[in-house]
């Protein structure tokens, strides 16, 4: 896989290059302020803090949740932001950043419930591996909670397997790990 980044200025078009596909998905790094990697950072925001609360979360607590989680660690040399697009429409998204110099961690894995079941979370899970393959990293971790079932079984699927804790994240019930061959 071929993985060509756009420029890390915020207001740059996305890469031309697809860096995973599957079916209709086309899946680039983009920075994480782009107008299409924004508005996914704030749904995916808006549904695991709905989620947790069992309530729809307000703009202003998506703003101080986007805030207090910023994801500035996800551009080079550290990290990736990839978006994913169903037919061009932006429909997922998901980063990847640097814990040490072997382990890597997914983060912001989000595709819109819309599009679930198409193929998006391969072609994120793909092509986030591949760009922590290109941060030279030897494994992937992750952690994720109990309520959100559908990410958990995305992961096993795709040979994360659950392991002991490597963070005390306030969030985090399970934790996951892939070694990249």
């Amino acid at each position: 896989m071929n993985i060509n980044n756009a420029s890390s200025s915020p207001t740059a078009a996305p890469a031309t290059a697809t860096a995973a596909t599957a079916g209709n998905w086309a899946v680039v790094t983009e920075h994480f302020a782009t107008s299409d990697a924004t508005a996914l950072r704030r749904a995916y925001y808006a549904e695991v803090a709905g989620r947790y609360w069992k309530r729809p979360a307000t703009e202003a607590e998506i703003d101080e949740g986007l805030r207090d989680d910023p994801a500035d660690g996800l551009v080079p040399p550290t990290g990736r932001f990839v978006v994913g697009r169903l037919d061009g429409t932006p429909l997922a998204c998901g980063g990847i950043r640097l814990l040490d110099p072997a382990t890597a961690e997914l983060t912001r894995v989000y595709v819109d419930p819309t599009a679930r079941g198409t193929g998006g979370g391969a072609a994120l899970l793909a092509a986030l591996e591949e760009e922590a393959r290109t941060l030279g990293a030897e494994r992937v971790r992750l952690d994720t909670r109990s309520d959100l079932v559908e990410a958990r079984a995305l992961y096993a699927r795709h040979g994360y397997a659950e392991i002991p804790a490597y963070n005390t994240g306030q969030y985090a019930e399970h934790w996951f790990e892939k070694p990249l061959a």
